[in-house]
Parts: C-alpha cells; sequence; structure tokens
C-alpha cells in the first residue's frame, strides 16, 4: 500500500498566521453583523435604548441596532392579555383550581363577611414605562386592584353582592383602578374585571341568600304576570270607555237636538199667536184637550157660542145599555 505525501512546503508559517487572522476577522464580522439586527413579532413592541436612555419603540418588523452593547432591546408583548385571579389559582392543567380565603375574604357596608372572588384582565399600553417607571408593575397593578375592591365591597349592603349589584361592582372596580393607572402611570390599562364567584363564608348563610334569591324570583315572576294581565286589560277598558263615552256623547247630541227642536216650535207658536192670538188660543185648548183625552170620544156643545157639554158619550151609552 503507498502512502502519498502531501506536500505543505508551500504554506509558509507567515501565511498561516495571516489565514488564521482573516477567518477569526470573518467570525468576528459576522458575529457583529448577526448582532445588529433583531426581529419582532405582530404580538409585541421592541423598546431601544442607546447608553441607557430609551430612543426608540418599534413594532413588528426586522430592525437595525447599533453593536458592542451601545444599544439594547427589550421585546414586550403588548398585543396579549394578561390576568390576574384573586382569591383563587387555576391549577397548571386548567381542570380546577385553588382558593386564597385570605384574598377573597372581605367585610362588606353593613358589616357582614362575604368572599369574592375576582378575575381582571390587563394589557401593556406603554412598553418603555412598563420596563423603566418601576420594579414590578404588575405587583403595583395587584395591590391596586385588592385595595378598590376593598373599598368598593366595604361600601355596599351583602345582599347587593351576592345577588343583584355584581355588575355595578365591577364597573365601579374598573372605573378606580383604571383612574390609579392614570396617576400611578407605569405603562400598564385594565381591560375588563369579572367577578368569578360571591358567597357567605358559611354554607347555611349561603343556603338562606339562595332562598332569598328564589323568592326575589317568584316576586318578579308574580309582577310580570301581573303586568301581563293590566297589558291584556286595560285596552279592554279602554275600548269600554271610549263606548260609553261616544254613546253619552250621542245621548247628549240627541238631547240638545231634541232642545233645539222644542225651542224652534215654541218659537214657531209663539211667532204665530203674536200674529193670530185669538185663533192660536182656541187651537191650542184643542191641542191641549187632544193630548188629555187621547182615546176618548167627545162631543162638544157649541150651539150658542159657549162650551156647555162635554160628554163621553160612548161610555154614557155603554153605561145605560148595561143598565137595561
Amino acid at each position: 500500500m503507498d502512502i502519498k505525501k502531501i506536500d505543505v512546503s508551500g504554506f509558509s508559517p507567515k501565511k498561516i498566521k495571516t489565514a488564521t487572522v482573516i477567518a477569526v476577522l470573518l467570525i468576528i464580522f459576522i458575529w457583529i453583523a448577526s448582532t445588529c439586527w433583531y426581529t419582532v413579532n405582530d404580538k409585541q413592541q421592541a423598546v431601544v435604548t442607546t447608553f441607557g436612555k430609551v430612543t426608540s419603540i418599534n413594532s413588528a418588523g426586522m430592525h437595525f441596532k447599533l453593536p458592542f452593547g451601545i444599544q439594547k432591546v427589550e421585546k414586550v408583548d403588548v398585543n396579549v392579555f394578561r390576568k390576574i385571579e384573586l382569591g383563587y389559582r387555576s391549577t397548571p392543567d386548567g381542570m380546577g383550581f385553588e382558593t386564597y380565603e385570605k384574598e377573597s375574604k372581605m367585610i362588606t357596608g353593613d358589616y357582614n363577611i362575604v368572599n369574592v372572588d375576582f378575575f381582571i384582565e390587563y394589557k401593556v399600553s406603554d412598553p418603555a414605562k412598563y420596563l423603566y417607571s418601576s420594579d414590578s408593575p404588575e405587583e403595583i397593578l395587584t395591590n391596586l386592584i385588592q385595595s378598590q375592591i376593598r373599598n368598593v365591597i366595604g361600601s355596599e349592603e351583602v345582599d347587593k353582592i351576592l345577588t343583584t349589584g355584581k355588575n355595578e361592582i365591577q364597573t365601579r372596580v374598573k372605573e378606580l383602578v383604571a383612574a390609579e393607572l392614570e396617576v400611578y402611570d407605569i405603562g400598564l390599562m385594565i381591560s375588563d374585571v369579572k367577578i368569578q364567584d360571591a358567597e357567605p363564608p358559611t354554607e347555611a348563610v349561603n343556603e338562606a341568600f339562595k332562598a332569598v334569591e328564589t323568592a326575589k324570583q317568584i316576586a318578579e315572576t308574580a309582577v310580570n304576570k301581573a303586568k301581563a294581565y293590566q297589558n291584556a286589560e286595560i285596552p279592554k277598558a279602554n275600548a269600554e270607555a271610549d263606548k260609553l263615552i261616544q254613546n253619552a256623547e250621542y245621548l247628549k247630541q240627541n238631547r240638545i237636538n231634541e232642545a233645539t227642536k222644542t225651542i224652534a216650535r215654541f218659537e214657531a207658536m209663539y211667532n204665530e199667536y203674536k200674529n193670530n192670538p185669538g185663533i192660536t188660543r182656541v187651537r191650542m185648548y184643542y191641542e191641549a184637550i187632544s193630548d188629555v183625552l187621547s182615546g176618548v170620544k167627545i162631543y162638544i156643545d157649541c150651539s150658542d157660542g159657549t162650551t156647555q157639554k162635554l160628554l163621553p158619550i160612548d161610555n154614557f151609552v155603554q153605561g145605560t145599555g148595561g143598565a137595561e
């Protein structure tokens, strides 16, 4: 087996040294170049500091920075909602939770004790202030939330906390915490506050409040039924009232018309009386006799110019015949 010999006479120590220097410089250049570029994803913003001072905030994409520590980059998740759990902690597998009664137990405005669990969502509004305005912004936010929750719960009655006042409490806590965050200016904003659970510390009291809630629901059902009955009956009553009013208007107008006719008739008779008083007087007398003695046959003897006899001849004749 033949062994070939490599001729190294052409590689002088000087050339080897030069090649080594070039290789080292090339490696250093590649390393420096790699540290001059960084990328930011769509959920992040990058805070760039130059000699420790914030000089820019960059959004998603590829960006250039100065090497050798002249500029440093801190990436912050800004388009991500973060959570704070007060009174409980979810287990890592998400299937259960652990209670923290020290956080949830509070005293109400009417001096009762209640356990209230809260779930809070927040996000970073200013990454530079989030990184450099405070040592622990999350801890500051947690303390602010706990303080305002106890402030609100301490001003409400226990019935309202356990039943109908949850939405109002959530809104008040959110508004108060948002106002405090504006004062502290730590680069965080609160997105949502929810009451996960609210219950008395003992089961007996809890059952009593459940009974109260059930009674309220029954009362609301009864009120709704009454309103439905009211809504059904009022139109009927209004229709009947309209009918009565229309009938009364008709009777009123009828009486007015009759009175108008009577007045017109009287005025006509009066005008005739003024023109012919004698004739009118006699005619009125005959009309009155006809009205009073309607249905009776009467014979009037006026042969001598005066009324002498008013005889119901039919009755007289019938009476005589009966006597016979």
